[in-house]
């Protein structure tokens, strides 16, 4: 498509997943309908909370894209114009996770203390929180999170594709429009989105950095992502030339930084209620210090902080795609574990569980998580191509 002016061969060609992807695709998410039909059948108590876990983790890596996304706007960031549009794929979760948070509501009475009226009725700490803690509020709180996100997302990333048609400039400036009040949005809508799906299933523990620390988690894993894509595309050769690994350099710089990010506010956390020693507060560290969950606690610590930062800390650890390949797996394997963290513990305090649910479950959800970015990456270019600051990208060098 041209060459640039440091004549190296601009390539960017037509997405086809191969038959092997689009197997695995169908057969994992084939596996997560059987598990989520056999546990309905035979074991909701256990299923609606691996439901839970991989729901949350998956719709994590959509929500990351968006606001990775909406963050290049803000900063009228020219560097990444040519790796936008793989964030963008990232988004396309987003509507299946508006249905999952409904399905969602399926499982209220296995997963919340608060959506059962008799412990509701024995409890006054619950009778008092039940004007927040209630089932149409709540219905309420994912539907306007769920369609405000996606709404956002939908204007957001069809502007860029109806930049690559006609070319107008003006979109970009709409698109920057569009970023400033979606963080206001996200920014209470993912703390509270946090705080019903995971912090309330310990109704009567509280974190007022509960959701930052959930955004922590978010924003370090789809990173993680981003750079497995990138690499992805350019090894396939669906994308040659528009990125180099100065790009994944920088973006191997923002999961350094949201890794020591991450650590702060899990550290933050939990100095806070270790030092007041509340025991509202402190039954949520008790729970997972014990009983097996303290290797879980542990691992968190070393493999998703440690190691993380000090595999990314030389530079050329940042430069090389298959250092980041292993550190970036390694994030998100974590960063699944973090989630099974927070909400396994809610049931199976005195036992650590892992079978069939949780690995169904998760399978079906990647599944579809693949599935949908095929089809958007099939349907679009996979490089923003009439984007306005596209040259500062393909000029982008690393100095540091």
């Amino acid at each position: 498509m041209g060459e640039s002016n440091h004549s190296v061969k601009l390539h960017v060609g037509k997405f086809e997943p191969s038959q092997t992807m689009k197997t695995l695709a169908y057969a994992f998410l084939a596996i997560g309908l059987i598990g989520f039909v056999v546990g309905l059948l035979k074991n909701q108590d256990r299923m609606w909370p691996a439901y839970l876990t991989a729901f949350f983790f998956i719709s994590m890596l959509g929500l990351g894209g968006l606001f990775w996304t909406v963050l290049q706007h803000i900063a009228k960031a020219g560097w990444s114009t040519s790796i936008r549009r793989l964030s963008e794929g990232m988004t396309s979760f987003i509507p299946y996770m508006v249905v999952g948070s409904l399905v969602l509501l399926a499982g209220l009475k296995h997963l919340y203390p608060w959506a059962r009226p008799e412990e509701v009725a024995a409890n006054p700490l619950l009778q008092h929180k039940a004007a927040y803690l209630n089932t149409g509020f709540l219905i309420v709180r994912l539907l306007v999170f769920g369609l405000g996100i996606w709404l956002f997302g939908r204007a957001i990333v069809g502007n860029s594709l109806k930049q690559d048609a006609n070319g107008d400039e003006s979109l970009t400036h709409k698109n920057l429009a569009l970023s400033v009040p979606y963080v206001l949005f996200f920014a209470l809508s993912f703390s509270l989105f946090s705080v019903d799906l995971i912090m309330s299933l310990l109704p009567l523990w509280y974190s007022t950095i509960f959701g930052i620390y959930c955004f922590s988690g978010m924003f370090q894993s789809s990173l993680a992502f981003l750079i497995l894509l990138m690499i992805y595309m350019k090894r396939s050769g669906f994308i040659s030339g528009y990125y180099t690994i100065d790009h994944i350099h920088d973006v191997a710089k923002f999961m350094k930084g949201f890794t020591v990010f991450w650590a702060y506010i899990a550290f933050s956390q939990f100095i806070l209620i270790w030092y007041a020693n509340i025991p509202e507060e402190t039954e949520y560290y008790i729970m997972r210090s014990q009983n097996g969950w303290t290797a879980i606690s542990v691992s968190l610590l070393i493999f998703k902080f440690i190691v993380p930062f000090l595999a990314l800390l030389p530079r050329g650890a940042k430069r090389s795609e298959s250092h980041l390949i292993l550190v970036s797996c390694l994030i998100l394997v974590m960063q699944y574990l973090d989630v099974f963290w927070m909400v396994m513990p809610n049931f199976n305090e005195n036992h650590f569980t892992f079978g069939f649910y949780e690995i169904a479950l998760l399978l079906g959800f990647i599944g579809l998580f693949m599935m949908a970015m095929m089809k958007f990456f099939q349907k679009h270019s996979l490089v923003a191509i009439k984007d306005p600051r596209l040259h500062e990208a393909l000029h982008h060098h690393v100095t540091y």
